[in-house]
């Protein structure tokens, strides 16, 4: 799969990026099982709303996350679809990589 300078790879950019940081690794972790409302959110990771906003935002742009509104609360939940670009996009380093070497027993 080659990639052209366009927006797949800025979409590819922008979610790498947004999984490297270890909050928004912890907020994947809680929304894997189920959808999460903010303040459950903020509760489970003791942290302010403020601040949790802040990475929501991230992954939202990133297209990692998506949004819902029921009355005033949002809730999140994963988008497995962008999970499965990414992990395609790595895919294609495992398939064309040489098997690695075997080991020796010494």
């Amino acid at each position: 799969m080659q990639l052209s300078l366009t927006e797949d790879s800025t979409t590819l950019v922008t979610g790498f990026k947004a999984l490297g940081d270890p909050l928004r690794l912890k907020i994947m972790d809680l929304l894997r099982s189920q959808e999460l409302c903010v303040c459950e959110l903020c509760e489970k990771l003791d942290t302010s709303q403020s601040k949790l906003s802040f990475h929501l935002k991230t992954l939202k742009e990133a297209n990692l996350v998506q949004a819902r509104q029921d009355g005033r609360w949002i809730y999140y939940k994963l988008n497995l679809a962008q999970f499965v670009a990414l992990e395609q996009y790595l895919a294609e380093y495992r398939r064309f990589s040489p098997a690695l070497p075997a080991r020796s027993c010494d």
